[in-house]
């Protein structure tokens, strides 16, 4: 080739490589430098009851600037149920190299902390994160867990002061309590001064799995209680359709976390936890870019939602109060 050639042929590689390299630096910033950063979530639960929390915190990741399958990559483990597995997922992911763990729960955090105490911890959503030794105090948790958090006591016996409203004949009511939850020794003192200022006679139906469940709705029935309260347990969470069915069809009006009236439960009370998953990323973000655990505040839930079912007040029979309808955040028919 002839020196005029090669100089034209120079000429026009660099004019390719001039007009590729707006494409080349927007690939750089969709994909970023090198590997995509690895996170693991720890699921009490099951995945299938879980699906709109997922959304929620894959919406918040987005927001931040994470994609997951190009610059961010979740791996997931689900106990199903059973808390005896959690220490061994949590173990997993921590030898699976993640950066950060994500978990929901107290049994779910407690052993992520247990199996790690260098990969940060985000709650997406657990109660009384400082009574239950979660974090030493929630404005300096000092450790490796950070997150959010709410007062899952007052917030029990909130439902059952609800309960009362949405029914004013009340006069007997069931609780579910989870054995080998941490959480379940500090739900019932609330509960029971909540009760006795009502003047309500509350019954304890202790459950330790999705199994127990149907026979502790059968016990109240038997028992003779005028409805039934649903904390939220993750294995309550996780099952809340099968849980409302179980109310109809013992006739039991049931009160739960805010999503339950969506399930099919007559009243939903509690934190809004697409909020808290989605903010969840947040925590994610601050952490990838350098931000230590221990040194980010647990932040309170302070978004709640009252939820009305008026479809199952209807097949139940029940009159809800208008006032009651009138205060709710959404009525669904």
């Amino acid at each position: 080739m002839r020196r005029g050639g090669i100089i034209e042929a120079k000429r026009r590689a660099l004019a390719v490589l001039a007009a590729a390299g707006p494409i080349l630096a927007f690939a750089r910033g969709a994909f970023g430098q090198g590997r995509p950063h690895h996170i693991g979530f720890l699921g009490a639960e099951s995945a299938s009851g879980y699906g709109s929390h997922l959304q929620a915190l894959r919406t918040g990741l987005r927001e931040q600037g994470y994609v997951e399958g190009k610059n961010i990559a979740i791996e997931f483990r689900w106990a199903d149920g059973q808390y005896g597995r959690l220490p061994g997922l949590a173990e997993e992911l921590v030898r699976s190299k993640v950066e950060i763990i994500v978990t929901h729960g107290v049994p779910g955090t407690a052993a992520a902390k247990r199996a790690t105490k260098t990969v940060p911890i985000v709650m997406a959503s657990a109660g009384d994160a400082a009574a239950t030794g979660l974090v030493t105090n929630l404005a300096r948790p000092e450790g490796n867990v950070t997150g959010s958090t709410f007062f899952a006591p007052e917030v029990g016996a909130k439902r059952l002061d609800l309960l009362k409203e949405a029914l004013p004949s009340l006069r007997r009511a069931a609780y579910l309590s989870v054995e080998g939850n941490p959480i379940t020794a500090r739900l019932r003192p609330p509960l029971e001064t909540s009760a006795k200022a009502l003047q309500i006679e509350l019954v304890a139906l202790s459950v330790r799995d999705a199994q127990d469940v149907a026979a502790a709705f059968s016990q109240a029935a038997a028992q003779g209680v005028d409805a039934v309260v649903v904390p939220e347990y993750s294995l309550l969470r996780a099952t809340a359709p099968a849980v409302a069915r179980l109310a109809e069809k013992h006739r039991l009006p049931s009160i739960g976390f805010a999503e339950f009236a969506a399930a099919g439960g007559l009243v939903g009370y509690g934190p809004d936890d697409a909020a808290l998953y989605r903010r969840a990323a947040v925590f994610i973000d601050k952490l990838l870019k350098g931000a230590k655990p221990g040194e980010l505040p647990v932040e309170r839930a302070s978004t709640f939602e009252l939820i009305v079912n008026r479809g199952t007040a209807k097949r139940l029979g029940i009159a809800v109060p208008p006032t009651f309808l009138i205060r709710a955040d959404r009525v669904i028919e």
